[in-house]
């Protein structure tokens, strides 16, 4: 054994102590690496040490459904490669598929077989072919299985090892102060072959909680993964994770070990010879959030949960107030680290980020706003038992369509403007393929599912929407080739690196959102500014401080930029990025 591979079993058996403190760590560190390293699976002799190489500049992501584009007639995920490949090549490189396997409920998250692909989206080969031209995300799904899955109908039946892989409770338990996102009852109770129990269920009575104090559970995930990166996966999406852990009596969240079992996954990927990436996913305030970077030891990349408020209240109120407050107390992510920045996904805008950031009164604006666009609100109870708006229902575009003032000429341009801020800052951005289509709230699909977040889930009929791509006059088409020419200009700037230096920049006006990127190795600089009103808006060119004896750009426009000059203007929600560098 060498002294990399002991320090291998010598860290993961100090990581088992933690978790498990009654298991015997050593021979609970030897099934962990065979489960991860089955046989002729080989590891790299030293971790990978922490640096700014796992991504660049030149990484963008799109988020989608298998079955976000269909046409009745051929398998949707050889439909998203063609569309990968025909619209996105060269703008685009990663892209995450949501949950692409059996399932009972929530559009995916309702896993009822994590080891095979959704037959009615296509089969591995299909994953594969998908992997090997693109950056693959898949969802870990690890918090809760289907109820009507394999391993909740043999726990069920009381069949080893599955009659302990779920999490029970006492209707008599004090649950009080249990964290919930939900509205639905906590616990459930269930039939089984010895009597009825009461197990857990954080999102829905069909998502039941699994019980990481088995390390059995813990095992079949690491083998999950395997199947995962064997198919081309590079990147992990550790689903819900801040709910993985629970003790009675606490609020079941953030625990100790469930950081400690982030901590075990990302030692493992550390060591594989596939680049693995580890993505949580946290939709809480951002210290919450922030704590699964760890020390640089835990998650390699954070989703950026306040930006999608935050953004959202920056377009409609015309002030980047609070954006700009927030984003000059961020740090900057640990060595080895990024920040995932986006402003929609799947799911809907998520409120509970913007708890201590947006005044209740401006949250409450945008919740007012939402509505007159036609969106929804979704709600979760509190340990009192009264209800909050937990997240927004709405695509992002329809979402821009008005300002606190009203519905305005600017919508497209305000919407632009929202997502260059994304392609701005520190980290990599993705991108809703909703967002890259434009796509209108679908409220047929809320009435027929009865479900919020379906209005954002629209299924694009394939030869609708490539008519609409082809005309360049549709909004779809307009859109799309506007963020995607930003989006091949971002990366080419060495400056727009996921770690590159990031300074907010206070242009001393509420309409401006600024900030100044550096490239790690110096040479270029980028100030990237985003008039965030429908107002004409001039700034002093000296608030820059631009150098001036270099020639300074803004690519976005390719025009020069005169340092001489006293002023700039920037028109209603114009974006500049002035470069020393083209």
């Amino acid at each position: 054994m060498t002294r990399n591979s002991r320090s291998l079993s010598r860290r993961l058996q100090e990581l088992v102590q933690q978790i498990y403190p009654d298991l015997d760590s050593t021979i609970l560190s030897t099934l962990i690496i065979d489960a991860f390293w089955p046989e002729d699976t080989r590891r790299r002799k030293r971790g990978r040490v922490r640096g700014n190489t796992l991504w660049s500049q030149h990484d963008a992501l799109v988020i989608t459904y298998g079955n976000s584009i269909v046409d009745g007639a051929h398998k949707p995920l050889d439909l998203l490669n063609d569309f990968l490949h025909r619209y996105l090549r060269g703008a685009i490189n990663c892209v995450h598929i949501l949950p692409f396997f059996p399932y009972t409920s929530d559009d995916g998250f309702a896993v009822s077989d994590f080891r095979a692909v959704n037959p009615q989206l296509g089969d591995w080969a299909d994953i594969n072919r998908i992997a090997r031209d693109f950056k693959l995300m898949s969802d870990l799904v690890l918090n809760h299985v289907s109820s009507q899955g394999k391993w909740f109908n043999a726990y069920r039946q009381r069949q080893e090892p599955y009659d302990k892989f779920f999490f029970e409770a006492d209707p008599n338990d004090d649950l009080s102060i249990v964290v919930r996102p939900r509205t639905t009852p906590l616990l459930r109770k269930v039939e089984t072959s010895d009597g009825p129990r009461h197990v857990w269920c954080t999102f829905s009575h069909d998502q039941i909680d699994l019980d990481f104090r088995n390390p059995e559970v813990l095992l079949e995930f690491l083998r999950i993964i395997r199947l995962h990166v064997d198919n081309g996966v590079e990147i992990i999406r550790l689903d819900a994770v801040a709910f993985l852990w629970k003790k009675i009596g606490t609020p079941s969240i953030h625990l100790p070990q469930t950081h400690a079992v982030v901590k075990l996954m990302r030692l493992l990927c550390d060591f594989a010879n596939e680049k693995i990436i580890l993505l949580t996913e946290t939709n809480v305030p951002k210290a919450e959030n922030l704590s699964y970077f760890g020390q640089g030891d835990e998650a390699h990349a954070i989703y950026n949960f306040p930006l999608p408020p935050l953004i959202l209240h920056a377009m409609m109120s015309g002030s980047a107030r609070y954006l700009r407050r927030w984003q000059r107390g961020m740090p900057p992510a640990p060595m080895g680290c990024a920040y995932l920045n986006f402003t929609a996904s799947h799911d809907g805008i998520g409120m509970r980020p913007a708890e201590g950031l947006l005044p209740d009164d401006e949250k409450q604006q945008v919740i007012d706003t939402v509505r007159d666009i036609g969106g929804l609100v979704s709600m979760r109870t509190l340990p009192d038992g009264s209800q909050s708006p937990y997240e927004l229902n709405t695509t992002f575009y329809e979402a821009t369509g008005r300002t606190f003032k009203g519905a305005d000429q600017y919508h497209f341009e305000r919407f632009i403007c929202s997502q260059t801020i994304v392609m701005s800052l520190e980290g990599i951005p993705a991108f809703y393929i909703h967002s890259l289509l434009a796509t209108p709230n679908d409220h047929d699909q809320v009435e027929h599912r009865g479900m919020n977040r379906a209005i954002n889930r629209h299924h694009w009929d394939y030869p609708q929407l490539r008519a609409l791509l082809d005309d360049a006059d549709s909004l779809q088409a307009r859109v799309l080739k506007s963020l995607t020419r930003r989006l091949k200009l971002r990366g080419r700037q060495s400056a727009f690196h996921p770690n590159a230096t990031q300074f907010t920049v206070n242009m001393g006006d509420d309409r401006i959102f600024g900030v100044w990127r550096q490239s790690l190795d110096r040479h270029q600089s980028i100030f990237a500014l985003h008039n965030i009103s429908d107002e004409t808006v001039t700034i002093s060119t000296e608030a820059l401080n631009l150098i001036e004896d270099m020639a300074w750009y803004d690519l976005l426009s390719g025009q020069e930029v005169d340092v001489l000059a006293p002023e700039i203007t920037l028109d209603p929600y114009q974006c500049l990025w002035i470069s020393n560098r083209v």
